[in-house]
């Protein structure tokens, strides 16, 4: 099932892809946040590193370099880690400067 999905083997796709791939793509979300920078650039970079990701898997375990599917499957996982750094970061931010504001409704 997962040959059919994505051409590589599942322990490359896990050790590339996601623990790499994921924990570089939520640091660059949160770095982006945390510089204020504006969200579209998270999707910029992690366009980038997606190239970045089937280049290892290209070189470390010989899998296929040019494979369109496999490279949107890897931008969607980065996009998902770097979305989620990029929102937890500024959501840390915005409590921080603007406390005021993020206090719940009755509770001072």
């Amino acid at each position: 099932m997962f040959n059919t999905l994505y051409n590589a083997s599942p322990w490359v796709f896990l050790l590339c892809t996601i623990i790499l791939g994921g924990s570089v793509a939520y640091v660059t979300g949160k770095a982006i946040a945390e510089t204020w920078r504006p969200f579209w650039q998270v999707i910029g970079y992690l366009l980038c590193l997606g190239l970045v990701v089937r280049f290892m898997q290209y070189a470390l375990f010989q899998e296929r370099l040019l494979s369109m599917r496999n490279y949107l499957i890897d931008i969607a996982v980065l996009i998902l880690f770097g979305v989620a750094g990029y929102l937890l970061a500024r959501r840390r931010q915005m409590a921080t400067q603007y406390d005021w504001a993020a206090t719940k409704r009755g509770i001072d």
